[in-house]
């Protein structure tokens, strides 16, 4: 019996290493990624960032002005209110900022940031 259970091991343990590499020599080979793919990559994840963080700024500005005309005469809840929207722009500054940053080293890398004369996307001098 044990030699039976060995031999099955054996098998099994063979068999668990030698059929993944028969699996994945069946694939075709892919296509290499390009540049170009990286960088509307980048560029696209960059402005889906920078939205969502736009947008979250957008309802904290909102939600410190309902804040504050519901705070009525209490200071406390009205400088929290404050405090909430002056981050809040902060955040809106700090986005843009990024979002400049993000699009200046990406027209860097992208080598259209020192073109001069641009004609239909095409860099002339």
């Amino acid at each position: 019996m044990k030699k039976i259970t060995l031999m099955i091991r054996r098998v099994l343990i063979t068999a668990g290493t030698l059929l993944p590499l028969m699996a994945s020599a069946q694939l075709p080979p892919g296509n290499a990624i390009t540049f170009d793919e990286v960088d509307n990559l980048v560029r696209y994840l960059a402005r889906f960032i920078i939205g969502i963080s736009l947008t979250i700024a957008v309802v904290m500005i909102v939600w410190s002005g309902i804040t504050m005309m519901a705070a009525q005469s209490n200071p406390t809840k009205f400088a929290n209110a404050g405090l909430r929207l002056h981050n809040a722009l902060i955040g809106i500054g700090v986005v843009m900022a990024t979002g400049v940053l993000i699009n200046t080293v990406a027209a860097i890398v992208d080598r259209s940031f020192f073109c001069q004369v641009s004609v239909l996307g095409i860099c002339l001098w």
